[in-house]
This record gives structure tokens, sequence and C-alpha cells, in this order.
């Protein structure tokens, strides 16, 4: 019989509950060698079966040289046993089991699901593909319960080391999970947006206590879909030039370099030409001279390029990718990308202009939660993973990442600690004119508004835009980095509109859910 390890979600309380598990269902077989008359035994299945389909039934009950045939799979309890009490020769029910996602929707590209692959049943995404070797007990077997037995049909097992099966929990929490999912959804449907994505992340350690990419899918009726591409997780599978959230990593490796202080001026022109490219701020109006917290506060490309050069390309380039941008990030899920950042390595000193306020290189969303998490953490790269132990059939567990995989340090403590207070700031002064500020908790936070490239690569859409934020809390000693993402919303112009206040609601749900105590 088909089994296969269930995968759990785990609550902020430590009890887990399933995310992937299995269930019963019933197949109806026949066996052409024994079928007397193949009218009447279909003529008496579709009263009681109408959905059977006919061509199928009579194709597969012409094979008189074989016993066994399937004409229905995943019946309902009910029918089946319609069907067996008919007594008929030749046809039989069998139980099996099947894979059955309790949460529908939920989590449905971090679990993937189960589906054929030629003729075994293996997992085609997600976690279920990711850790089949862990998943995957034996291969499918039926036992038929209330039927004759056919002759000369032995199926052959194929049993895994005991000590390679076993059970995932998850660091994915079902309610935060089930929260950030309406979110986005809200701001998805609000803003008429193409799609988006959102995620929880502890920077400290890389556990995300939730995962989201829209649209979405039903993993109990993946066969529906039409679009495959549906399946595909967007946070670690897509790419994306992100935008001005960029330029708090390019403030901290300046302040980390030492080429700047948070005290510095420079003098804010409201635009740059560069390789005979003219680069505005994003309103195109001049600041004067300004200091490096207003870079931040209103989000001024000039100033972002003013860092970079400071550095030099190469740099600020090996900081960049010293942040893990072109590499993947390790997390425990498929088809990881890991970006498009050859202008990085370019001689032309625009592309690390525009790299220096998000434009030009792309990456996945995960990549920058992993990337911000060393601003949150005290500077260094964690990894980010979805599953944190593993319940071995053979009766031990093996926990995964307790030691801590070694993390690259990226930047100092102290450059993390002040870009940290900068960004508090941020939201203190300048978010929504401070409006949003939260008078007990130290929240840092940072919106990014990309522009979004032309498919023939030449240039950008004047009217298509990238949203991105992303902010971390208690600002000092972080538990959670939120990132959100939405492309091309309708009617808004700035991530601020878009994602200020669904980055709030969200800080809000998480500090009362998780009983986060005051920090100032």
């Amino acid at each position: 019989m088909f089994d296969r390890g269930i995968i759990f979600f785990t609550n902020k309380d430590g009890n887990l509950f399933s995310g992937a598990t299995l269930k019963t269902s019933y197949t109806i077989a026949i066996n052409p060698t024994h079928l007397k008359d193949a009218q009447n035994v279909f003529k008496q299945l579709s009263l009681i079966y109408p959905t059977l389909d006919s061509d199928s039934f009579f194709l597969k009950a012409g094979k008189i040289l074989d016993p066994y045939e399937e004409i229905a799979r995943e019946v309902p309890e009910k029918i089946a046993f319609a069907v067996q009490d008919l007594g008929l020769a030749g046809v039989s029910i069998y139980q099996t089991k099947q894979r059955f996602y309790p949460g529908e929707k939920q989590a449905a590209h971090v679990l993937g699901f189960v589906g054929y692959e030629g003729d075994q049943l293996k997992g085609r995404y997600g976690l279920e593909r990711y850790y089949e070797d862990i998943l995957e007990r034996n291969a499918e077997e039926q036992i038929n319960l209330f039927a004759e037995a056919f002759a000369n049909i032995k199926n052959s097992l194929f049993y895994r080391n005991a000590a390679q099966a076993g059970d995932l929990v998850l660091t994915i929490e079902p309610e935060v999970q089930s929260f950030l999912e309406h979110t986005l959804e809200d701001i998805i449907d609000m803003w008429d947006a193409k799609s988006g994505g959102a995620l929880i992340i502890n920077p400290q350690n890389g556990e995300l206590y939730a995962l989201v990419g829209r649209p979405t899918f039903n993993p109990n009726r993946f066969s529906e879909e039409e679009n495959y591409s549906i399946f595909s997780n967007p946070i670690v599978e897509n790419v994306f030039e992100m935008g001005s959230i960029v330029k708090p990593l390019t403030m901290a490796v300046g302040l980390d370099a030492g080429v700047i202080a948070s005290e510095d001026t420079y003098y804010d022109a409201g635009f740059v030409e560069i390789d005979s490219a003219v680069i505005e701020n994003y309103d195109g109006k001049a600041r004067g001279k300004v200091d490096m917290q207003e870079i931040l506060n209103q989000s001024l490309n000039t100033g972002a390029i003013h860092i970079a050069k400071k550095l030099g390309n190469k740099e600020f380039a090996d900081y960049l990718f010293s942040f893990g941008f072109g590499d993947e990030t390790g997390i425990d899920l498929p088809n990881e990308t890991s970006g498009l950042v050859e202008n990085l390595k370019s001689n032309r000193d625009i592309e690390f202009a525009t790299a220096s306020f998000g434009q030009g290189f792309a990456v996945t969303p995960i990549a920058m939660a992993r990337a911000l998490s060393a601003l949150a953490n005290g500077g260094v790269l964690p990894t980010p993973h979805v599953v944190q132990k593993i319940n071995y059939e053979a009766g031990f567990y093996k926990n995964l990442y307790i030691d801590e995989i070694a993390r690259k340090r990226v930047i100092s403590e102290e450059a993390s600690e002040e870009i940290t207070r900068m960004l508090v700031r941020v939201v203190d002064d300048a978010l929504l004119d401070g409006t949003v500020k939260m008078p007990r908790y130290s929240v840092a936070a940072k919106t990014g508004t990309a522009q979004i490239a032309k498919s023939d690569g030449k240039g950008y859409y004047d009217d298509r835009f990238f949203h991105s934020f992303f902010g971390y809390f208690p600002a000092y000693d972080p538990q959670f980095l939120l990132f959100f993402y939405v492309v091309e919303p309708k009617g808004a112009r700035f991530a601020s509109q878009t994602l200020t206040h669904p980055f709030i609601d969200t800080v809000t749900f998480l500090k009362h859910y998780y009983e986060i105590p005051p920090d100032r």
C-alpha cells in the first residue's frame, strides 16, 4: 500500500499539525479474463457510478490477457461499497492510500505535491520533491479488501532502509502562515497586482515561519491547473530587480568599509551624470546638503550612488557578492535560482551606480531576505530553511541546523547596529511621515520601488513597477524579519502606498500572537 512520511507544521507552543498526510480512498479494477459480459457489467457499474468513462472501460475490458486494469481511482467510499455489493465477477474494489493536504492551499508552494512520474508516485514540487528520499517509504501496493485475489499478480515492494525514511517537522507556523496568506491576498486584490509574495524569517537562525506566493494552487487538485508554472515557488525560483530596499545594504557596506559615517553629508543636486546617462532621484528634485540619514529617509538615488563611488566599483561589487548575490542560499526547497548579477562584473560605472539603488541586477526574494537578515542580526548570513527536524521511522530523530551551520560574516556588528538605528529612524520619522511609528516597539524598515525591465531588454517600462518592503523587530534584538513584494500593482506609484499598512498590521499581529514585550 502506498505509504509516505507526514509533513508537520509547528505552532508557537511546539504542537504539531499535519500539512501533508495520507487518507484512504478506493479504486475500482477489473480482471478482463474473468469478465463474462462486459456490456452488462458496464451498465450496472454506470448506474452506481455515472461518471465512469465508457470508452476507457471497454478498451481495458478488451485486454483479455491482462488480469488487472484500473477503471476508476479515488472513488468515494459509498460508491465503492455499492459496487462491491453488486458481486460482479471480475470486478474488485481496492482500498488505497493517497496524499492529502488538510490545509488545502495553505503553504502550497512550500509543500508541493505528490504525482505520477511515469508509473511511480513521486514528490513533484516543494518539500515533497526536495525530501523525496526521506518521505518515500515504499512503492504503491493495493490490498483487495473485498473480492477475489487475482491469479498471477504479485506487486513488488521497494522497502527503503528504515533509517532513511521519516516525517518532516517544519519551522512553518500555521497561524502565522494563514495570516500572511490572507494579508498578501488582500494586497493583490486591493491593488489588482499581477502577482506577489511574502515571507517571515527569524534573521538570527534562518527559520522561516511563513512563506507565501501568489497566485497559488490546491495540491489536492493540482491536476486541474492548466498552467504548470503556477507550481513553481516564486520566492526561491523567480528573480527581480529589488529597488530601494538595496539602499540599506549600500549604506551598511559604506559604514562597514569606513568610507562614510552616519553624520557625513553630501550635496544632492537631484541628478548624477554617469557614462552619458542622467540618473535622477525618484522626483527629480535636489535637496542640497543632506546627511546619510536622509538618503534612507527620502530614498535618494544620488545618495546611494555617492556611497558606491566612495567604495569604488570593485569593493562595492565584492560586498554585494559577499551577501550571497549570485549564489544559492541553500534553502531546503527545490529549483533555487542563483540570480542575474552579470552587471556587477561590468567595467561600466553606470552598472554600479544603478546597483547601489537596486536596479540592473536581479535576485530571488529569499536571497534578498537572507542578505537583509545580516543587517538585523549583527552582520552574518543565516541559512534559510523550512525543516527543523526529521523524525525517522526507525525511532530516532535528527535536528537540522541545531548547531547553526557555519555562518559567514559580511559586515561588522558595529555596522549592523548603526544601520539598524538608521532604519528605525526611517520608520519613526519618515515612513508615511512618521504616522506608523510604534511608540513602545522599535521597528526598522525600508520600502523599495523598482521599474520593471522590458521583455526585449531595451530599457524599462514607465508605468510598471515592482514594490517591495522589508522590516524587522524588535529592532535591536530581532526575532522576525518580514519581506513583501507585489508585481505591477495598479493605481499606486510607490511601495509606501501599497505595503506600509500590511507590514504594520503583520507586525501588530506578531507582537500580540507571540506576546513580544515592548523594547522601548
